[in-house]
């Protein structure tokens, strides 16, 4: 039985789905964009925003031959990935820079994905990455984020027709790619009233000697630019 679940999910991960048409992928756009920057849904949205943060940092810090040493996961949507390595140099300025990206760049990558028919096997590599996450999680409330988010993903997947599944597949990857920028602009936010003084953009600034706001900046111009990609990748 669990041999042929697998299977199942296997072929429905390895198949192609039509995407939606220019009027629904407009609606879904609308809708995400309700979602990502209304209070209580952008709340939601930065939870997952989060998670693809904190994978960003650890992925770049085992590229960069880094010893990861656990990620938590916060209750008010910040998150701290801990590495263990040299202290300066190029690999620890890679892995504090992949933080704020990582969403964007997960999100032109997913766009182009879906443009090809693989929005069911995108919903399936989600729920993975969440399921290899929890290996490193080391606090109770970022388990029980990566449970919740990979639960819902995989049963929503499971459960819901292929087409259905595409559509929801499409409205995450618009708000993934929406809430990217958004994540910044809150970043240079909380920085002017003092509360985000120990930001990524404040460790780079301090490993590099480049200002803080010059790679907000960057971050800012990195999301731009992979929300215009994503966009013409998803609109048919």
């Amino acid at each position: 039985m669990i041999h042929s679940g697998v299977r199942e999910i296997w072929d429905a991960a390895t198949s192609t789905q039509p995407g939606p048409s220019l009027a629904g992928a407009l609606v879904l756009a609308a809708l995400a964009f309700l979602i990502t920057w209304s209070p209580v849904g952008y709340g939601l949205v930065r939870h997952g925003v989060t998670i693809v943060h904190e994978a960003g940092h650890a992925t770049v810090a085992l590229l960069c031959g880094r010893q990861l040493r656990g990620i938590r996961l916060h209750a008010d949507t910040s998150g701290v990935t801990v590495s263990r390595g040299r202290p300066r140099g190029p690999g620890m300025i890679a892995t504090v820079a992949a933080g704020y990206p990582a969403p964007a760049l997960l999100g032109l990558a997913s766009a182009w994905l879906l443009g090809q028919g693989y929005a069911v096997g995108w919903l399936w590599l989600i729920v993975a990455l969440c399921t290899v996450m929890l290996i490193q999680i080391r606090n109770f409330y970022g388990l029980w984020v990566l449970l919740v988010a990979g639960v819902v993903i995989g049963g929503a997947t499971w459960l819901l027709p292929a087409e259905a599944a595409g559509w929801l597949a499409h409205l995450l990857v618009w708000a993934l790619l929406l809430a990217a920028p958004r994540s910044v602009v809150e970043l240079q936010r909380l920085r002017r009233r003092g509360s985000a003084r120990r930001s990524d953009a404040d460790q780079l600034a301090h490993l590099t000697g480049l200002p803080a706001v010059v790679w907000i900046g960057l971050f800012w111009l990195v999301c731009a630019a992979c929300l215009i990609g994503g966009a013409l990748l998803l609109l048919p």
